[in-house]
């Protein structure tokens, strides 16, 4: 094997640490520096890899399509705390409360709403939690079915555009692309747009909406005491214009940000900073938006942002190093040697990366694994947008999956004592079975993904 196995050791290392919960960006800067020096040495790392760093961290810092990432991080915080997401359930609410299942029904469109509003997960599902939660307990909704479908819902953000998981796996994975090319001796300066991710997943997206809706609909037919309708009488009164003004000024800013992109007037970034100054008006237009909650919304996007970037200064030194101990050509030659190719490799590392979102988040998945395993399969002849939307409809459903699923622990923090984690587990079980299904259908008919940034 030669020097390889250094890469393999330093792979596990940087896992087992992460298990143990160091901070990401520091384990993967630190322990790759660390198993640099000791290369250098022993004398059996190059020490030009790393001299190759500061014009890759000056790209990255230089990088405009990773500006999206704190513009849309302040467009999600900024709808969170304006309270954007209560009105749009009361709103919901009283358009489907009086149905069997309207109640959850309502949740779930609210749920895709706040996903191309914020793409935050947590966020998502906290909120939701918080608003929706006490309600369908108290009207009588069964406990798996309200929890299901509010975990499943709140992970929504991952795939629907603006997601902030295909932002920055079109920056991964447009490194990636450049890496398959020179491979094979092409030189060229083609990237993976994250423009196309968003295109790419907007059918899936709207294909897992559907799906959800479908399985809401059957269990309100199939077992109606489960999902009781609401009284009449005791459905939130609501004004016509603030029930217009609910629902259309949310969409209103979702149309503007990827009605932008779609139709090529402006790039992703540009659409954030769109995204970020709608967010802004509409709490203004609400009235909410005071001097401390924009402090506040100004805080947890720089805390956010510089935890993403300081991942991606870390997993930066760690993919030079790995490749200086020939991590790289390991993983090249044993897909190639794989039975079955393509298929089995993209299989293998589509179940790595299922397993690792039990342990580790997107980011450090979007950083770790795939500028690893990215390369390889695209060199191999694999679409890279088909790639970035199928990792993200992975890292959902893994996120969904019990018992270490990062959806399931944050609805868990907001869920009444009286309901007991596992209804929380039996409840999300419908949702994984048809989020498996979608990827079984994108994998049968890849054309679902790439079609449409094929036509765009």
């Amino acid at each position: 094997m030669g020097l390889e196995w250094i890469a393999v050791l330093l792979f596990i290392c940087i896992c087992l640490a992460l298990m143990l919960g160091f901070p990401v960006a520091f384990t993967l800067g630190g322990l790759s520096l660390l198993f640099a020096g000791a290369g250098m040495l022993f004398g059996v790392f190059e020490p030009g890899f790393l001299g190759a760093l500061p014009s890759r961290l000056f790209g990255t810092m230089n990088n405009q399509t990773l500006l999206a990432v704190p513009l849309f991080v302040f467009m999600g915080v900024m709808l969170e705390k304006s309270r954007i997401a209560e009105d749009l359930l009361d709103a919901m609410s009283r358009l489907f409360g009086s149905l069997r299942g309207g109640l959850a029904i309502a949740v779930c469109l609210v749920g895709a709403l706040l996903a191309a509003s914020t793409g935050i997960v947590g966020a998502t599902v906290v909120t939701l939690g918080l608003l929706a939660l006490p309600t369908m307990l108290k009207r009588g909704y069964d406990p798996a079915v309200a929890t299901g479908t509010l975990a499943a819902t709140g992970t929504l953000g991952q795939i629907i555009p603006p997601s902030i998981v295909l932002v920055l796996l079109g920056d991964v994975l447009s490194s990636a692309y450049q890496q398959a090319q020179l491979r094979q001796g092409i030189f060229s300066p083609q990237t993976v747009s994250v423009g196309d991710l968003f295109v790419g997943a907007l059918l899936p997206g709207i294909l897992l909406i559907g799906l959800y809706l479908l399985y809401l609909l059957f269990m309100a037919w199939w077992r109606p005491e489960k999902m009781p309708a609401l009284p009449v009488d005791e459905l939130p009164t609501i004004s016509l214009p603030r029930l217009l003004l609910s629902l259309f000024a949310p969409l209103l800013l979702i149309m503007s940000v990827l009605g932008s992109i779609l139709v090529g007037i402006a790039t992703p970034t540009e659409a954030a900073a769109v995204g970020a100054l709608g967010a802004s008006l509409l709490a203004l237009l609400k009235r909410r938006l005071t001097v401390r909650r924009l402090q506040s919304v100004a805080e947890s996007t720089t805390l956010i942002s510089a935890m993403v970037f300081m991942i991606l200064i870390g997993a930066s030194i760690f993919s030079l190093v790995f490749r200086g101990f020939g991590g790289e050509d390991l993983i090249h030659g044993l897909f190639n040697a794989l039975p079955g190719g393509l298929f089995t490799a993209t299989l293998l590392v589509m179940l790595l990366i299922f397993l690792l979102g039990f342990i580790l988040d997107f980011i450090e998945i979007t950083f770790v694994v795939v500028p690893i395993v990215g390369p390889v399969l695209l060199a191999m002849g694999l679409d890279p947008i088909w790639l970035g939307v199928m990792i993200a409809l992975n890292l959902q459903t893994s996120f969904l999956t019990p018992p270490f699923g990062f959806a399931l622990f944050y609805l868990r923090g907001v869920t009444p004592l009286s309901v007991p984690t596992t209804a929380i587990y039996k409840g999300v079980l419908p949702f994984i079975a048809i989020q498996i299904l979608l990827l079984i259908i994108a994998a049968i008919w890849p054309g679902l993904i790439t079609w449409l940034p094929g036509k765009m």
